[in-house]
């Protein structure tokens, strides 16, 4: 059987995207096609503000969406409309990518190491 999610997009997922709530947080932006509070963010995937607020800041910092006085706006990619296809059909093994995602946990993990010129 073949697989569900484009190569492409599977190293799109690996590199941009650390948790659901981000992958769902980018996809609400898109959807919207508006600028959305942070607040409305987090009512709308159910989860704390604060939680809210870092992954939006993540998405940012990697130029996926960008933030302004009326909130978050997402910038138009084709990547995600790709993932927002394959999302629609593939729900399950695109969730599987971020949640097996390595890269994410070495990155979680570099965030406690001591450095030298630190």
């Amino acid at each position: 059987m073949d697989d569900p999610v484009p190569a492409t997009l599977r190293v799109f997922l690996l590199e941009h995207i650390d948790s659901v709530a981000q992958l769902e947080a980018l996809l609400l932006l898109r959807r919207v096609g508006k600028a959305l509070p942070t607040e409305k963010v987090a009512a709308a995937l159910y989860v704390p503000e604060p939680t809210a607020s870092a992954e939006l800041a993540t998405l940012q910092s990697r130029g996926l969406i960008e933030g302004g006085p009326e909130g978050w706006r997402f910038v138009p990619n084709p990547m995600v409309d790709l993932l927002a296809e394959t999302y629609a059909k593939a729900l399950i093994p695109v969730t599987n990518i971020v949640h097996g995602n390595t890269l994410r946990l070495r990155r979680f993990a570099d965030a406690f190491k001591f450095r030298k010129d630190s």
